[in-house]
């Protein structure tokens, strides 16, 4: 029997069959699942659709990202550079501000000298200290004045030279022969082998050039009219009253003290001091010799100090800068347990000695602590006994 075939009993019946999915579900489930299917590829679409976007997002973010790190990058290196400037202009900030100190305390100098420039009496005059030194007479002058008056100033020249000082440090000797040859020799050789007690030095030998020095005449006039008075007492009285009274004083002195008529009496106050100017030239020689004068003024008895009147000018100066010849400078002289002084001598034993290629020596100087200073005289070019002073 044929299963699948309804009963005849229900055809007649007037039933009619609805068709069924062979799983059991409807028509209507059917299309109802697949209108679910079609809302879930739509939405499966969708969530693509945002997944791309939130991918092409994703990758402008990062290049974004790595643009803004770059960026950053270069702003660091920037603010780096920018404090290397402010640090390098800090540094040339304080060598600016440094010489600037530096041109303040030269510009405060300069109007030193500028003021001492401007208080000259003769602004082509310059002051300039030097050490003492002694002068040479070269002769006198002899003056002559147009017209039938004599001359009667004094007019001496004096020659006068520097002493060039040279430093010689420790462990260095001078040593001046009395033949340049000798010298000369030594210094060809440059190396010598000197026995000192029990140590054998090899000293190095050297000639020298000098600093500058200078020489001069000295040109002093002696005045024949005029004579220098100080130590005049300060009375309350007007300048005009001492004037008069020095020139009556002096002029007093005509018959017993060999004064004279007075040309001219100048008279400082502040510094008691005057300058008497006689009328005939040659009064003031009958001074020399009379340092003292009593002098009364206002009842009362004062000593005048009298001096003659002098002028001093500088002539033919000229600089130069020589090399001894005779002088030899020793070096690398080594340290000994002898002192000084047996050190010295024997330097100068070895040096004295033909055989060793010496000869005589004039003067010999070695320090073995500290520096000393050795004058050089321009004539000679030799060392001098005389030390300026030891450190």
């Amino acid at each position: 029997m044929d299963v699948t075939s309804p009963p005849s009993s229900l055809k007649d019946n007037g039933f009619s069959m609805v068709s069924a999915d062979p799983l059991g579900t409807s028509r209507e489930e059917m299309e109802k699942l697949k209108e679910e299917l079609r809302m879930w590829k739509e939405r499966v679409k969708e969530a693509q659709n945002v997944k791309c976007d939130l991918l092409v997002s994703g990758l402008v973010a990062n290049k974004e990202y790595y643009e803004a790190e770059k960026k950053l990058t270069e702003l660091k290196e920037q603010e780096k550079q920018h404090k290397d400037r402010i640090t390098d202009f800090q540094k040339e900030l304080n060598l600016l501000n440094q010489e600037n100190i530096e041109l303040k305390k030269e510009i405060e100098k300069l109007k030193e000298d500028m003021e001492e420039f401007k208080s000259q009496k003769n602004p082509l005059e310059i002051k300039k200290n030097v050490a003492e030194m002694k002068l040479k007479f070269i002769h006198l002058e002899e003056m002559k004045v147009d017209g039938a008056d004599v001359d009667m100033d004094t007019h001496c020249v004096f020659g006068a030279a520097t002493k060039v000082p040279f430093q010689l440090n420790q462990n260095q000797a001078l040593l001046t022969f009395e033949d340049e040859e000798v010298a000369q020799r030594l210094t060809e050789m440059s190396k010598h082998c000197v026995n000192l007690d029990n140590t054998t030095a090899n000293v190095t030998v050297e000639s020298f050039q000098l600093d500058m020095g200078f020489h001069f005449e000295l040109h002093v006039t002696i005045s024949g009219k005029k004579i220098n008075v100080s130590e005049i007492p300060e009375l309350p009285i007007p300048e005009d009253w001492m004037r008069d009274k020095l020139e009556l004083h002096f002029y007093k002195t005509k018959q017993a003290e060999g004064g004279g008529e007075i040309e001219n009496v100048t008279y400082n106050k502040e510094s008691g001091t005057a300058v008497i100017t006689f009328l005939k030239p040659g009064v003031s020689y009958n001074f020399v010799g009379h340092t003292k004068y009593p002098f009364c003024t206002e009842g009362r008895w004062f000593i005048l100090a009298v001096s003659p009147d002098f002028d001093f000018h500088l002539k033919k100066f000229q600089a130069y800068c020589r090399v001894s010849k005779k002088t030899i400078l020793l070096k690398e002289i080594p340290e000994v347990e002898e002192n000084e002084e047996s050190v010295q001598d024997m330097i100068e034993i070895h040096f004295q000695k033909p055989t060793n290629s010496g000869g005589e020596i004039e003067k010999i100087k070695f320090t073995s602590r500290g520096e000393a200073y050795v004058c050089f005289e321009e004539d000679t070019g030799n060392a001098t006994s005389e030390i300026k002073g030891d450190s």
